[in-house]
């Protein structure tokens, strides 16, 4: 685990991206997205997530009628993931994980180290995302 931005940033591949401005409101902490594909114009939208050491998303669901979903695989630095009802898991490099469509979940750097994904959209029918309530405090501190 590093929590040194530059030893970080070697490791991360797949780069930065730009702060994730659009989706802040979602975030404890400061994200960044990196579009690896088009919205819109490609068939799989796909992205590399940067999270700040401490950063997690909110809880969420990938809502479909049908498919959907989504898929993130681990690339550089340390996390956590957690589908409700289930134990937290701990994310390295190369660490895969699952999120059927419905499913509420959360993922996120560790306290200590940057961490980085990318983000898989499972095609569907119906899909869109329904953000829900932050991670709380006690629940991410006791990781």
């Amino acid at each position: 685990m590093t929590t040194n931005r530059d030893e970080f940033a070697a490791q991360n591949v797949f780069g930065l991206g730009t702060p994730n401005d659009a989706y802040a409101q979602y975030f404890v902490g400061q994200s960044y997205l990196n579009p690896l594909t088009r919205p819109g114009e490609d068939p799989l939208f796909m992205a590399n997530v940067t999270f700040e050491p401490g950063c997690r998303n909110n809880w969420h669901i990938h809502h479909a009628a049908r498919g959907g979903g989504q898929i993130i695989v681990c690339t550089a630095g340390s996390g956590w993931c957690q589908i409700e009802g289930e134990e937290p898991v701990s994310l390295e490099p190369g660490s895969v994980a699952v999120f059927p469509a419905n499913v509420k979940h959360w993922h996120g750097a560790k306290k200590d180290a940057w961490f980085s994904h990318i983000a898989i959209e499972v095609p569907g029918e119906d899909t869109h995302t329904e953000w829900c309530e932050p991670v709380s405090d006690d629940a991410y501190n006791a990781l």
